[in-house]
């Protein structure tokens, strides 16, 4: 394998990862009957490229994009502070069409809460608030999503919003296996992330400042898949169907993605990700994925 070249720039306290870049023949061999446009597979602890198809080609990414927009926050930090949330930041989700965490305007809840709001429901509504906290101003937020991408040498990424919905166009924000798969490794160093993205679920009691919350994660692999723990689910039109994924067994990690592994059957995804992680672990006794359905009330994204 060629090493990736060596990140430059990159903030204190945040050491660069070190995938492999793919080679020219690395699509050649792998786990049979993944139907993922795009697809990438990383052995976190060998620090080894396992498998990947067309993984630098770019392509829509979706609500993958919010794994970015939880790391530009987690990494500015003052994750207690208690928010108020406006209803510009509903509007805005139900004008696009996209999920939403259902946040109630005048609400105020900490920036640590919503972003179990923004990672596990896939909520618009949270990831505008965030980005409008954060920047200041979602203009200025994108700039940091695009700043931290090139800080990790993602080099084939552009981010033209914060929760990856199709505009200004549908293919605005784009990356590729790859890069997304250096972003999952990066995430996944950092302990809040982690324990984020491998929640099934997380609920608010109602109080003096907020409504009550119950929100379910959307990635279906969790509780599904022995040792699954993460990361996120992503569609639109033009992405299809799209989960970064990790998966945990013994001592070996193993992180991924795949991108447009259909663009009617929602479940694909996770299929796929199963074949190429029993593919990665060597399991013996792999088998079809029987993905569990949706939770009544829960979001697909």
């Amino acid at each position: 394998m060629v090493a990736a070249a060596p990140l430059v720039a990159v903030p204190a306290g945040l050491p660069a990862p070190s995938l492999a870049a793919p080679t020219a023949n690395a699509a050649v061999a792998g786990p049979a009957g993944v139907g993922a446009k795009s697809a990438f597979l990383y052995d976190d602890g060998a620090k080894k490229t396992k498998w990947s198809r067309a993984a630098t080609t770019k392509r829509p990414i979706a609500s993958i994009t919010k794994v970015m927009t939880a790391l530009v926050v987690l990494r500015a930090g003052k994750l207690d502070r208690t928010v108020t949330v406006k209803q510009k930041h509903i509007d805005y989700a139900v004008r696009q069409g996209g999920s939403m965490a259902n946040l109630r305007a005048g609400d105020k809840l900490t920036v640590r809460q919503l972003l179990n709001g923004l990672l596990l429901p896939s909520g618009c509504d949270v990831a505008y608030l965030l980005a409008d906290l954060y920047g200041p101003g979602w203009r200025g937020f994108v700039t940091k999503m695009n700043k931290t991408a090139a800080q990790l040498g993602m080099k084939s990424t552009k981010y033209a919003n914060f929760d990856g919905l199709p505009w200004p166009s549908a293919t605005s924000t784009y990356s590729t296996a790859y890069d997304q798969t250096r972003l999952a490794h990066f995430a996944l160093m950092r302990a809040d992330f982690r324990a984020i993205v491998a929640r099934s679920s997380y609920k608010l009691a109602k109080n003096k400042t907020h409504n009550a919350y119950s929100w379910t994660n959307t990635n279906r692999l969790l509780g599904s898949y022995k040792g699954a723990a993460g990361i996120k689910t992503g569609t639109t039109d033009a992405a299809g169907y799209s989960l970064m994924f990790s998966a945990r067994r013994g001592t070996r990690t193993l992180v991924g993605i795949v991108l447009n592994s259909s663009t009617t059957n929602e479940t694909a995804r996770f299929t796929d990700a199963a074949r190429m992680l029993d593919w990665g672990f060597g399991a013996k006794s792999a088998g079809i994925l029987r993905v569990p359905p949706v939770p009544a009330g829960a979001n697909v994204d």
